[in-house]
């Protein structure tokens, strides 16, 4: 049987092959680049960096062998732009305006509008965020109206208090209200990657200021199916909770009228690279339909000992007058990067409206 092949490590998106990519298409705009000065720089201790600080080295790297200065070397960098031949690499390029820019504000906003096309400036711009919050978010509202839905959804992303891959921006977390204007331009945008931008903002709001965001939301046109994708991503987190102000955004606000008839987890023990096969009975106990939000948690065993609870998202419903539902998943239960099992019980709880309506567990063999 052949050896499956492990899955390449996301930092190799900049590896030796991709910094001969820069070389020869830079090389090929500007004959006098150094590119073996550059190789030489880029390449320096290149195992041992992670993904982001592979990008910074490849962008001071182009600063010391590109021969101008910022104006000069950004006339280079946005006729190489277009010739880079993976998205996420072209972020070599805002990143070099984060680190030379600050003295060339307006040139460096064009030049982060104009890079955003084929990757994205959204690292690039908190920076500038951080350095001068009011003039940086005076330009990304504009953006928040631009023709182009890669500005428009730089205009989110890029200020978005929780970004992930970067640091946080501590005054929005703060307080968030700067950026509502720019939110509220984007509350139905007609591109799908612009919304998704939009939701992950304003659930990145909800972990410190929920109120903000229900108020916020509170007047958006929930008939319009663009807004409400919005709305329904942004409380995801909140109704993971239960909250009952993010179920009733849901419709689902209301204790749910069911019993259980059953939830079961099998098989009742197993071990690590198995699955489980969660199933829940439920049947109507209403006299009118009702909206259900059916989620099930599971309680995994700590290195330390004891659990932490992590919410699945199951099923919406609506559910008739003496209506029965019946749901089966399967769930594996293996180590991923972001999650280690341990052995022990862990319980599976059925929530349904917020609300735990029955449990049974697992356990989890050495």
């Amino acid at each position: 049987m052949a050896e499956t092949e492990a899955a390449p490590l996301l930092k190799e998106i900049f590896n030796r092959d991709r910094l001969r990519h820069f070389t020869a298409e830079t090389q090929a705009i500007h004959p006098g680049f150094d590119g073996e000065r550059f190789l030489t720089l880029t390449s320096a201790g290149l195992d041992d960096l992670s993904i982001m600080q592979r990008l910074r080295q490849i962008a001071i790297a182009y600063h010391a062998v590109l021969p101008g200065g910022f104006e000069k070397n950004i006339d280079i960098l946005r006729a190489l732009a277009p010739r880079i031949n993976h998205g996420f690499a072209s972020i070599v390029l805002p990143e070099y305006v984060a680190l030379h820019g600050h003295d060339h504000f307006d040139l460096s906003m064009e030049a982060l509008a104009f890079f955003t096309r084929f990757g994205s400036s959204e690292f690039a711009i908190r920076h500038f965020l951080l350095k001068d919050l009011a003039r940086t978010l005076k330009v990304m509202e504009t953006w928040s109206l631009d023709d182009n839905e890669h500005v428009r959804r730089l205009s989110s992303e890029g200020c978005r208090p929780r970004l992930p891959w970067s640091f946080q921006l501590k005054e929005l977390i703060a307080d968030p209200s700067p950026v509502a204007p720019i939110l509220e331009n984007l509350r139905s945008d007609p591109s799908l990657y612009v919304r998704k931008s939009v939701a992950n903002h304003l659930n990145d709001i909800t972990k410190d200021h929920p109120t903000w965001v229900f108020d916020r939301i509170a007047d958006w046109p929930k008939d319009d199916p663009r807004t409400a994708w919005i709305i329904k991503q942004a409380l995801r987190t909140l109704i993971k909770k239960g909250d009952a102000k993010a179920l009733h955004h849901l419709g689902a606000g209301e204790k749910a009228e069911v019993k259980i008839d059953s939830f079961t987890v099998t098989p009742s023990s197993l071990k690590l690279g198995g699955a489980v096969k969660i199933s829940a009975r439920m049947v109507s106990t209403a006299s009118a339909p009702q909206k259900l939000v059916v989620d099930y948690a599971v309680h995994y065993v700590k290195k330390a000992g004891g659990t932490s609870k992590k919410v699945f998202k199951w099923k919406e419903i609506t559910f008739g007058a003496g209506e029965i539902c019946e749901l089966t998943m399967s769930r594996a239960i293996r180590d991923f990067t972001t999650r280690v099992h341990y052995a022990g019980r862990h319980p599976v709880e059925l929530i349904v409206n917020g609300e735990v309506l029955a449990e049974d567990a697992f356990e989890l063999t050495t």
